[in-house]
């Protein structure tokens, strides 16, 4: 009598799509605080304005937010320079959505920046989740 071995099953696309959010999420994290810290240092210690403090907060945070998601929250390691540039695309969605955020509420309604970005930010992440899932790592 032979011993037969079986692969596991496949996880359910739902529970794929879940394990990838919380990791993304977690990633996200490290990103955020990353983009927060530098746009707060930038905008509020260095003066900067703060459409370009987050322009380049921002970018820190996608490009440390790409290498972790591709390593460890969609295992891509295939096409990564295009990958980056897709990566990165959706990443502007976000400094674009907060450039409008930051133009109705900051310059419009008088509210501080640092609230407006800090708000900002969950919103952001859900959208730039959707995209990268659909586009940057499919």
């Amino acid at each position: 009598m032979t011993a037969e071995t079986t692969a596991p099953p496949a996880p359910a696309p739902t529970s794929r799509t879940l394990r990838q959010l919380v990791r993304y999420t977690l990633i996200g994290g490290s990103g955020v605080a990353l983009d927060l810290v530098v746009f707060l240092l930038l905008h509020n210690l260095a003066g900067m304005d703060e459409q370009l403090a987050n322009v380049i907060s921002t970018t820190l945070g996608i490009a440390n937010n790409f290498v972790l998601n591709a390593r460890f929250t969609f295992d891509r390691r295939d096409r990564m320079v295009l990958r980056f540039l897709r990566f990165y695309a959706v990443g502007l969605t976000g400094i674009a959505l907060t450039y409008l955020l930051f133009l109705v509420f900051t310059d419009g309604l008088g509210i501080d920046a640092n609230l407006v970005k800090a708000g900002s930010l969950p919103l952001v992440l859900a959208l730039q989740f959707v995209l990268n899932r659909k586009w940057s790592f499919a």
